[in-house]
């Protein structure tokens, strides 16, 4: 199956929105370029990291800049009005103005040094433009949610408005705090490093590799979108933007192979997101808890590696068990790539990420680790003339182009977040908030973990990752912490459940776009996202109650847990879905369940009943196993009609 690389989308004419077009190019190049340029040390030609405020109002400057040339009021393909127009130049005024007046930004005394009226009104015109540019990126939710806190600050804990406008424009702890940093300094690197991986044709090795290894076995095509979405995920950190890149190859695959369209919706929508949880690059918001809990990047990684096979693990058996269960045969070998020739032809594209990994654990950091595979993506396709042909210089100024577009809403969030931060911090809300959630739970982590969980879902759906786990960390993590979960624990069960509202209804925007490729019923593909994601909602409460699946403690505990875990993992899915070794009665996908819950629950007797249980089940399915079923041929069905795609080449 040929996956395509994108064109080059610019085309220049004469008209206003044609030179709009070409002012908006030279910008995001530029942004891309001035991101590579600081983070190379001055001794190999770059910048250096400039001072915070500098740093992040530059990168906060393109960000609106760009915002409002691209998300126009009157729609993306009109050329910008008079307001719009207006409008970008109030909220370039505000950063200019820190620039211009640097020297008196870093030499005041700020919570004691009054603000001009000047200071207060810049402060007042970025807050705003900042609100603005958010809605028209992100939607409503994320400036509403700010809009309330500084309704709280100001009406409720009474806060001075001098005193409110001077932590959010003039120091580090607002607009400009860690998260803007973190997405200026990380993000905005492994944005651009997914754009160019995307141009040289990667996509196209991901899905041949997936292919290659399981497209022939059981309902082989859904295992293929876990294999490939994986991997695909991993550096695009979006679950609606990998769906969008695997699903018009994977669901007409699955769908072909006799899969129902919903089921084939759901697989796609939780492999997606399972993306942003996967190493060795995860979503952005990973990088921003590497930064809260001033850990290295590589910790992070080191801490999510379970989890996300034990997620992976889960998807994989529920796609096994639902294709045995219907007797859904793979693709032919005859029409599948096979793993020699893609490894030849197009594996050099591994190399890349091969580099990041290999300079981030010599003890590099991220950013220069993610510079140093960008800049090797095109050299390295040039090797090979099965992807020589992607090396041109319009692909690599459109993959600058589209790295800097697709950056434009972590930077935003993390902006708009920094006021909800900048509140918090002021007011003291977070102790606030702390108590009430002790005084709901009274005191049972059970029931705190589920109240967060909860929250976490609900804000979620209404925002990107990044800024919902950035409110959950500023509210509801401490009083985790406060009840005895370890710090890590508490920030790596928060930042799973800002990525499950992507699968989760009424709002799921993984299963949205799924569901649209698959011509599937929403509530149908959202609840099937459900049932082949269940572990994804029950791994962070494994790994709260047992950090040894975070790889903290003595390794027997970690390989043991391990272990039993995948394993009770594995069982959960049959149960789900009603295939072990035959299909289940129900009794029997009870017993599954219970069994499943027995091996994940991190205690020795509970293991040994799990042990027992599992023994017990397949004993009785053994006699009967594989009953025979009437397979289901790899041809047209109903749902995908004749017109569907043939061999995979």
């Amino acid at each position: 199956m040929d996956i395509s690389v994108p064109k080059p989308e610019f085309r220049f004419d004469f008209s206003h929105a044609g030179v709009i077009r070409l002012v908006t190019a030279v910008i995001a190049v530029a942004m891309a370029l001035y991101h590579m340029w600081v983070i190379l040390p001055p001794a190999l030609g770059g910048q250096g990291t400039p001072e915070a405020i500098i740093f992040r109002g530059t990168h906060l400057l393109f960000a609106l800049t760009l915002t409002f040339l691209i998300y126009r009021r009157a729609g993306s393909d009109a050329a910008p009005s008079l307001l719009d127009y207006g409008l970008l130049v109030l909220a370039m005024a505000p950063i200019s103005y820190l620039f211009w007046n640097y020297d008196y930004i870093v030499n005041r005394i700020y919570y004691v040094d009054d603000m001009t009226p000047v200071d207060m009104a810049m402060a007042v015109i970025l807050i705003v433009l900042l609100l603005e540019a958010t809605r028209r990126l992100i939607g409503w939710a994320l400036p509403l949610t700010a809009i309330v806190f500084l309704a709280y600050g100001l009406f409720v804990a009474r806060v001075e408005p001098m005193r409110l406008l001077d932590q959010l424009f003039m120091t580090t702890e607002g607009v400009f705090g860690a998260p803007l940093g973190v997405s200026a300094a990380y993000v905005m690197i492994f944005v651009l490093f997914g754009s160019f991986m995307e141009r040289t044709g990667t996509g196209q090795l991901f899905m041949d590799f997936a292919l290659s290894l399981t497209g022939h076995t059981a309902g082989g095509p859904g295992k293929v979108s876990v294999v490939s979405s994986s991997l695909f995920g991993t550096i695009s950190g979006s679950a609606v933007a990998n769906v969008m890149v695997d699903g018009p190859i994977s669901i007409p695959l699955m769908k072909r192979t006799g899969f129902k369209a919903h089921f084939a919706a759901g697989v796609e929508a939780v492999a997606s997101t399972g993306g942003q949880i996967m190493p060795p690059i995860m979503g952005a918001a990973a990088f921003v808890m590497a930064e809260f809990l001033s850990v290295s990047y590589g910790q992070v990684v080191i801490w999510a590696l379970i989890p996300a096979v034990l997620y992976y693990v889960a998807c994989f058996a529920a796609v096994h068990f639902e294709a045995k269960r219907h007797g859904i045969m793979g693709v032919p070998r005859s029409e599948l790539p096979r793993l020699g020739t893609t490894l030849r032809e197009r594996g050099h594209l591994f190399l890349p990420v091969a580099t990041i990994l290999a300079v981030l654990y010599s003890g590099y950091s991220a950013p220069l680790a993610a510079l140093a595979g960008t800049l090797l993506c095109f050299p390295v396709a040039a090797l090979r003339a099965s992807t020589r042909g992607n090396v041109r210089i319009p692909i690599i100024i459109d993959a600058m182009i589209d790295g800097a577009r697709n950056a434009l809403a972590v930077a935003l969030a993390c902006a708009c977040a920094g006021i909800v931060i900048g509140v918090v911090a002021l007011t003291g809300a977070g102790i606030v908030f702390t108590q009430a959630v002790i005084g709901l739970s009274q005191n049972y982590l059970l029931l705190a973990l589920l109240l967060t969980a909860v929250a976490g879902i609900v804000l979620g759906m209404g925002m990107p990752t990044t800024p919902a786990y950035i409110v959950m960390t500023s509210l509801l993590v401490p009083a985790l912490i406060k009840l005895g979960v370890m710090m890590p624990a508490a920030h790596m069960f928060a930042f799973y459940f800002a990525i499950l509202s992507a699968i989760t209804p009424p709002v799921a925007l993984a299963v949205y776009a799924a569901a649209g490729l698959a011509k599937a019923d929403l509530w149908s593909s959202g609840w099937a996202a459900v049932k082949i994601g269940a572990a994804g909602f029950i791994v962070p409460f494994m790994f709260v109650y047992e950090p040894a699946l975070l790889m903290i403690g003595d390794w027997p505990t970690i390989i043991w847990r391990l272990l039993c875990s995948c394993v009770g993992i594995g069982l959960l899915a049959a149960g789900l879905h009603g295939y072990l070794l035959r299909r289940c009665a129900m009794w029997e996908r009870v017993l599954l369940v219970a069994t499943a819950f027995c091996l994940v629950k991190p205690d020795w007797l509970t293991d040994l009943l799990g042990i027992g249980l599992a023994a017990a089940v397949l004993a009785l399915q053994w006699p009967q196993r594989d009953r025979p079923l009437p397979a289901k041929s790899a041809g047209p069905t109903a749902e995908a009609p004749a017109t569907q795609p043939g061999p995979v080449k």
